[in-house]
This record gives C-alpha cells, sequence and structure tokens, in this order.
C-alpha cells in the first residue's frame, strides 16, 4: 500500500507539471457548460480526471466537490462497469476500505435534490445514482461508457470526464460477473486517492505545494488505518 501510494503521488505531481506546462489542455474543452475545477481520481488502472457542470447542478457539484476536498473517495472504489453503459463509484458509506472521520461522515451522509436537465447522457457525462426517490443522491456517481437516453431527464447531470477516456475504456475489459441488474468487474477497481486543481490558476506553484500537502495527507490517514488493522 505505501508503494502504491508513493506512486499515486509521483503521477499526481507529474500531472499537475503537465497542467502547468500545457494550460487548459481537455478532453471536452469546448464544453460550455464545464467549470475551471478539475478533479482527478487516481485508480489501479489510471487516472480519470473531470470537471463539473456548476451551472446546470449547483447543488449536486457542491456536495460531491466538498467530498472531494474531504478525502472521502480515497480508499473507495469502482463497483460497477456495464460497457457501453456505466462505470459507476461506489457510495463512500460503506464503499471505502479506510474508515471516515465525523466530518466526512456527515457529509458523506446528506442527500441532495434531484438537478435534472436537458444535458444528455453520452459518453463522458457524470450522473447522480440514488434510489426511487428522485432526492435521493448521495456520493455514488456514474460514468458514462455511452449514450444512455433512458437517463435523460430522470437522473442529474452534474460533470464530464476531461481526461481518462482511455482508462474507461481498460475497464471496459476487464472480465465481469453479474448480479441482479448489475455488471460488476471480478476485481476491486480502486481509488487510491484524489486530488483536485483549477485550470484558471495563473501559476500553479501553490497549487503543487497544496497538493503535495494533500497526498501526504492522505497517505498518513491509511497508514493510520492499516497499522489499527494489523497491529
Amino acid at each position: 500500500m505505501a508503494a502504491m501510494l508513493r506512486h499515486a503521488a509521483t503521477a499526481a505531481l507529474l500531472a499537475v507539471a503537465f497542467v502547468c506546462a500545457d494550460g487548459a489542455s481537455t478532453f471536452y474543452s469546448s464544453d460550455p457548460n464545464l467549470g475551471s475545477a478539475r478533479v482527478v481520481f487516481q485508480t489501479n488502472y489510471g487516472d480519470i480526471e473531470f470537471g463539473f457542470f456548476p451551472h446546470v447542478a449547483p447543488k449536486t457539484v457542491e456536495h460531491i466537490f466538498k467530498l472531494v476536498r474531504l478525502g472521502c473517495y480515497n480508499t473507495n472504489y469502482i463497483f460497477r462497469v456495464d460497457k457501453g453503459f456505466v462505470a459507476q463509484v461506489a457510495a463512500v458509506v460503506g464503499g471505502r476500505t479506510a474508515p471516515m472521520n465525523e466530518e466526512q461522515k456527515r457529509e458523506a451522509e446528506k442527500t441532495i435534490v434531484g438537478e435534472f436537465s436537458s444535458v444528455k447522457h453520452v459518453r463522458g457525462i457524470l450522473s447522480m445514482g440514488r434510489h426511487n426517490d428522485p432526492d435521493s443522491g448521495g456520493s455514488s456517481f456514474s460514468f458514462l461508457l455511452g449514450d444512455a437516453p433512458h437517463l435523460d431527464g430522470q437522473y442529474a447531470v452534474f460533470g464530464r470526464v476531461t481526461k481518462g477516456d482511455d482508462t474507461l475504456r481498460k475497464l471496459e475489459r476487464l472480465p465481469t460477473r453479474r448480479e441482479g441488474i448489475f455488471v460488476m468487474p471480478i476485481e476491486r477497481i480502486e481509488i487510491l486517492s484524489t486530488y483536485y486543481y483549477d485550470i484558471d490558476v495563473d501559476s500553479c506553484e501553490a497549487e503543487k505545494s497544496i497538493l503535495r500537502r494533500r497526498l501526504s495527507e492522505s497517505a498518513s490517514e491509511v497508514e493510520r488505518w492499516r497499522r489499527k488493522c494489523f497491529a
């Protein structure tokens, strides 16, 4: 685990350095709905970067971004990969392998009003998971792996993938099993760590400094949990 975290930290810093050098070079850079914040999920199969649609689903964006900033998605996983449909991130309550602190628990247990819009569900879109109640969205969401018009207006679209479509294609090639309505990967797709940055920041030096601190805190959190469990 320690080696994996060191690898993730190195990759994260290289990623930010690339952004600093090349600016806002993104896969869907022309999407007018995208804000300037970017989040990166570092998985054991590669990185997935995404941006938010703050004017389309402001409450959803605020909630998910706060979960990211609190580190709630660290050690969580992608529990569902249905080729051509969705790759779904598990709810952080029950999905993480590391325990949560009280602030993380409070935010993770919140539900968000359904912010349904006219934005279409196409490949790369981020869409909130929910139960039958339209206002039951929490922390689970999906990366769309194809067009899904039957979800339009029924699930809250709040962002889209900006880099990492190659990682999503890797996930689509993994062996799966079916459990009820869900197609699930046989092996766990771990979200090793997460970080975020802003493409509108003129200089990335401050961002890199903050990133180093966050990655160090994430590594410390996992190490404390490891020692507690294996002591």
